[in-house]
């Protein structure tokens, strides 16, 4: 045996060790948990009613996975109003809404814009619900009103795309925060509709899994895209799809093989310095979002046997990343 092979297994070894299940409590889900509570305790900029309803994204959401070298940098926190929905453009507006919006709901039209992935949002209808049937009622908005993307506001505010982020406070366990506003879609959009009809070669994600993804339906955030940002009145208007929702769904059903492997990518992105390009730069810069959805891709595209028909993770990252180069190329 080849002292790479011996030095390859003995890597392998260490991270099936290491990376165990994620004990039910730890220090960045307390303060996930804290900050949802924050959150809820806020009340609405502008808004005399109703609530501000949280879901914690990102890795801490995503991972069941525990390994030696942390996985989360941050904390990220989207939230909606309970007072607003967003639908398809030309669906009914819904005549019954989850307990946890309020009995007055304003209703937004999705509307593509001429960025893909990039919408905006047209005030189309006011839902009352009606004390008798618990069902709502639904009147017609007659004007022409595109809800502004700015929820935050205050010179001294940091914001990073969609988020305000929130900095280290200086003191363990208390990690930096990206609060992100948006606005809940309860149905699956005509813009991502073949992702669930699309064929599977391998059936990953499993039939039951495409089902909740879809039924989760999705979110649009507030951010225009980067070309659009010197228009004044398409930057504070355009909105973003969201598919956070899905992507915790996929990720956690996973083999723990693939959590790793995407870790190890995150880990090798970060400490390469891939991220760091100069804006100026004509080199791709990699981020978490691009490893993230590279990896969802492979993951529907390759077997099971290519992850782990061969029990060797760095042969599997380095066959992974040539995947990747393949897909993004």
């Amino acid at each position: 045996m080849s002292q790479e092979r011996v030095f390859d297994d003995i890597v392998t070894e260490f991270l099936l060790n290491t990376c165990r299940l994620r004990p039910q409590i730890s220090k960045h889900v307390v303060q996930a948990v804290q900050e949802c509570t924050d959150v809820m305790n806020v009340h609405p900029l502008n808004h005399t009613e109703g609530v501000i309803i949280p879901l914690t994204t990102g890795s801490v959401a995503e991972f069941y996975i525990e390994p030696m070298l942390p996985l989360c940098g941050d904390i990220d926190v989207m939230f909606h109003l309970s007072t607003e929905l967003a639908i398809p453009r030309g669906h009914p507006p819904p005549t019954q809404l989850p307990p946890e919006f309020h009995n007055y709901v304003h209703v937004f039209e999705i509307v593509d814009s001429h960025s893909p992935g990039y919408v905006y949002l047209e005030l189309r209808y006011f839902l009352k619900e009606c004390t008798e049937d618990k069902k709502y009622a639904c009147n017609e908005y007659k004007g022409w009103t595109h809800l502004g993307n700015h929820f935050w506001h205050g010179e001294d505010l940091c914001i990073h795309g969609p988020a305000r982020v929130l900095g280290n406070f200086g003191y363990a366990p208390m990690f930096s925060t990206d609060q992100v506003s948006c606005l809940r879609c309860l149905s699956w959009l005509p813009q991502a509709a073949d992702w669930p009809k699309r064929h599977r070669n391998y059936d990953w994600p499993e039939s039951a899994t495409v089902d909740r993804v879809v039924n989760n339906g999705c979110d649009v955030v507030g951010v225009a895209h980067h070309e659009c940002k010197k228009d004044e009145w398409i930057s504070k208007r355009q909105w973003r799809l969201s598919f956070s929702r899905a992507e915790i769904v996929l990720i956690n059903s996973w083999i723990p093989v693939q959590q790793i492997i995407y870790h190890m990518l995150r880990v090798f992105v970060k400490t390469e310095r891939l991220t760091d390009s100069s804006n100026t730069s004509e080199v791709f810069e990699f981020s978490n979002y691009h490893i993230k959805t590279l990896m969802l891709w492979a993951c529907e595209l390759k077997s099971s046997s290519f992850w782990n028909g061969d029990l060797n993770f760095i042969k599997n990252m380095c066959r992974t990343v040539a995947h990747f180069v393949c897909l993004a190329y």
